[in-house]
């Protein structure tokens, strides 16, 4: 591993769990062992290191969408694998970071709005019309409306002025949002085939 990306390996532990403003270069240096004179011959400021996480972080998530799509048998199989991918991200945000990408790094988010329009919301629109056409998918449902609903239901999922972190697990609100959507957009045969997926991951 390289420099950089030790760096970027360390931020990324630190913001995820305590959010992005409360963490200081100071912060990164004390839990990487190394100086912070060192960090910044990486890189020029924090917002500069926030740019380079999120490339990170979205490609990554690029990849591995484009790799469930490339070993799911069916759209049914591809929403439950995707749904495991989630688990394993959305368990380990603060809620904290998103509203802190948004307020105080408005290139990261504009990043991370332009990966969603571009990618994100297109893979959902393709995932709708290839499984209208498996006949998992209801064909009355409109694809675009649909997709941007879901790809947008992340983002409020992680509001915690709607959903305070007193109140609610971050991860239990998409998990509801993601079954609701799933079983929503499914013909019969699909909510068989979604069923007898789910309980063979549940035992």
């Amino acid at each position: 591993m390289s420099q950089t990306e030790r760096i970027i390996k360390g931020a990324e532990d630190l913001f995820l769990t305590s959010g992005i403003r409360s963490i200081t270069m100071d912060d990164i240096a004390r839990h990487l062992g190394m100086s912070k004179k060192t960090i910044y011959q990486f890189f020029r400021d924090k917002n500069e290191l926030v740019v380079a996480l999120t490339k990170k972080k979205l490609q990554e998530d690029e990849d591995q969408i484009n790799e469930i799509e490339a070993t799911s048998n069916n759209v049914i199989e591809e929403m439950i694998n995707t749904t495991k991918c989630s688990e394993e991200i959305f368990s380990r945000i603060n809620p904290v970071v998103i509203h802190d990408l948004q307020k105080y790094h408005p290139e990261a988010w504009t990043d991370f709005q332009n990966f969603k329009a571009n990618f994100l919301i297109q893979k959902m629109e393709q995932l709708l019309t290839k499984g209208m056409a498996q006949g998992y998918i209801r064909k009355d449902i409109d694809v675009k409306i649909m997709a941007r609903m879901r790809v947008n239901q992340v983002e409020l999922g992680f509001n915690t002025s709607i959903f305070p972190l007193a109140e609610f697990s971050p991860w239990k609100v998409q998990v509801q949002f993601l079954d609701h959507f799933n079983y929503g957009i499914c013909t019969l045969e699909g909510y068989k085939l979604l069923d007898e997926y789910k309980k063979e991951n549940n035992e």
